[in-house]
């Protein structure tokens, strides 16, 4: 790869961060990470690695970012310390950007954002997904740590709204991601600090803009998830996301934002207008040909809605073990089928699963059941 670019005396180069950005696209590698005094590293199928370049200057990320930030967000960046934004290499794909500073110098993230949205089945979300974007009103969450794929699992969705229904969608990101056109629905789609302030800004105003959808990029605190839940008490399908790794720790976490004298309220809203969870996580591959993404669904049927309410939630597990007919899984069992079937490492699976004990029995009965069939189709 040719990433330099010459330039000033003799001996001096900068990095160009297009060339850098097609590199990592060519290689399907999800993110760059940029730090002086190391070389660029991408992360591949998960797994970081240190590109053939020499360590970057300071004069290199001064270079590098001063392509992709503004003036104003330049600004932004002295005042903050830190800053969110998106950047698009024209024909190739468009990243979203965390830069920041570190130990004295600048460094910075790039994450990969297509242009092309993947359809729900592309993404082999699970099919009570679909369900969920034809609900009429009500608030479904998608969560997962960083990097599991919640913004593409949103965007997916979105789509499949704007493909098969007229609703009028409102998003809230920060930064924006993915780009929708629209489709039969009308998206209009607001960042955070180029068209709002903050999500809870954008929600206190959101009503008056008649949407029947809202996606909010993140419920990150208190009003936030106060707005959030609001609107879907009003009639409107809210979307939005949280970094928890399963269903009874996304409600959990929700209520525990809130001081102890209006939980029981919160509770008690959340029981009426919660409708599902879907929380994922992504694996490497076994081949080493990518990454494969295992689900845990918890839809909110009554039983659901009355743990809630009850404070409960510590039972929801095994509501999601028995409520398969309604397309419910708890996450462990989704990693284990992908031990089963030799899509990924055993260690892999484990290192995601919520109870490792309970995993290792679980994928050990199976497979003690698969070498039972397989016993029975050859005798």
């Amino acid at each position: 790869m040719d990433s330099t670019i010459s330039v000033g005396s003799p001996g001096k180069t900068i990095l160009d961060i297009d060339v850098l950005l097609t590199d990592l696209v060519q290689k399907t590698g999800s993110d760059l990470h940029l730090k002086v005094g190391e070389p660029p590293v991408v992360r591949i199928h998960g797994r970081l690695i240190r590109e053939n370049l020499p360590p970057l200057t300071d004069e290199n990320m001064q270079a590098l970012l001063s392509k992709v930030l503004s003036e104003g967000q330049w600004r932004a960046m002295d005042k903050e310390l830190e800053l969110d934004l998106a950047y698009s290499v024209a024909g190739l794909a468009r990243f979203r950007v965390n830069a920041f500073h570190q130990s004295g110098h600048l460094g910075a993230v790039f994450r990969v954002i297509p242009f092309k949205i993947s359809t729900v089945d592309d993404l082999g979300l699970p099919p009570v997904v679909k369900e969920f974007c034809d609900l009429p009103r009500g608030i479904v969450l998608v969560t997962g740590p960083t990097g599991s794929g919640k913004s593409t699992s949103l965007a997916a969705m979105i789509d499949y709204i704007n493909t098969s229904r007229t609703s009028h969608i409102m998003t809230i990101e920060d930064p924006i991601e993915f780009l929708h056109m629209d489709k039969r629905s009308t998206i209009n789609q607001r960042e955070l600090g180029a068209d709002t302030r903050s999500f809870a800004e954008a929600l206190k105003h959101v009503m008056r803009q008649a949407p029947d959808i809202i996606l909010v990029g993140e419920l990150r605190d208190l009003e936030t998830i106060s707005l959030a839940v609001t609107a879907a008490e009003t009639g409107h399908l809210v979307f939005a996301t949280l970094h928890t790794t399963d269903a009874a720790q996304t409600i959990d976490r929700m209520i525990d934002v809130f001081p102890p004298n209006q939980q029981s309220q919160i509770r008690m809203q959340l029981g009426m207008t919660l409708q599902a969870v879907v929380s994922q996580t992504l694996l490497p591959k076994k081949e080493g040909n990518g990454r494969v993404a295992a689900f845990e669904v918890l839809v909110c049927h009554a039983g659901v809605r009355n743990l809630i309410r009850e404070g409960k939630t510590h039972q929801i597990y095994s509501l999601i073990q028995t409520g398969g007919e309604m397309g419910m899984r708890l996450l462990d069992d989704s990693l284990s089928f992908l031990v089963i079937q030799d899509i990924v490492e055993f260690d892999e699976a484990i290192a995601k699963s919520s109870n490792p004990n309970e995993f290792s029995a679980l994928v050990g009965r199976r497979r003690q059941t698969t070498a039972f069939s397989i016993k029975g189709q050859l005798t």
